[in-house]
């Protein structure tokens, strides 16, 4: 990311020491993982229903010696930092307020997110605001499978699960291309999200998992070739 510094929206507001700001309380490792944690969180909340419908894609959390850097991915980051930088100052004041951070101790950044449709967290608020919106499950789920495919990925899977029609709770799952689920390449190459979509009947749950291609330069999908492809070279006849 720090080799791409045009691809950073950057609006600086303020500075840091750890995650959190120092409270001059000494804090155990367990306590500062879990505040850590919380403050994540948090973080993650407040900009999935901020910035959901404007492809909020995840938030990363960078501690350096001189501030606290929080970098929000979304497809559309010209809605992200608003109009004049709004948008940005707002939550950069929400966030202040909440954590007691003081002026220059923390910079909100915004990156793009190459490819959309091979981005588990932004296909997956997508299918978040269309269960809202009151689409069918079904429908839904579809549209996003069919998405996901259209960008290139090499396969794909959708969970919807929870109170779908009836009152007894149940899962559908939906399913297209190939898809590897154990060992150390499932790391590697398959992209998860979680999201849970508060309708009123109940709650229901979204899993979205993408299988992302090979490519050797390493920008849409890893580098690394599977372990299972295996290429024959011709013989040198000269």
């Amino acid at each position: 990311r720090h080799q791409h510094p045009h691809r950073f929206i950057f609006f600086s507001f303020f500075s840091t020491q750890a995650t959190m700001p120092a409270t001059g309380v000494q804090q155990t490792k367990k306590r500062k993982f879990v505040a850590d944690g919380v403050f994540y969180a948090e973080l993650n909340e407040l900009f999935s229903k901020e910035l959901g419908q404007l492809g909020y894609a995840g938030v990363e959390v960078r501690v350096t010696p001189v501030r606290t850097e929080i970098i929000i991915r979304a497809t559309n980051t010209q809605e992200v930092v608003g109009k004049d930088f709004k948008r940005i100052q707002e939550l950069t004041s929400i966030i202040q307020k909440r954590f007691g951070y003081e002026k220059d101790q923390l910079a909100l950044f915004a990156e793009a997110v190459d490819k959309r449709g091979l981005c588990a967290d932004a296909q997956a608020e997508s299918l978040k605001h269309k269960l809202i919106e009151g689409l069918a499950v079904r429908r839904a789920a579809y549209s996003v499978v069919r998405f996901i495919m259209e960008a290139g990925a090499k396969g794909c899977e959708v969970i919807v699960s929870g109170k779908l029609r009836a009152q007894r709770a149940k899962g559908m799952k939906f399913k297209e291309g190939y898809m590897i689920k154990t060992g150390e390449v499932s790391n590697v190459y398959v992209q998860k999200a979680v999201r849970h979509v508060l309708m009123r009947q109940g709650v229901l749950g979204i899993k979205v998992m993408i299988m992302l291609p090979h490519d050797p330069a390493g920008k849409i999908g890893p580098a690394q070739q599977l372990a299972d492809i295996i290429e024959i070279k011709g013989e040198d006849k000269n």
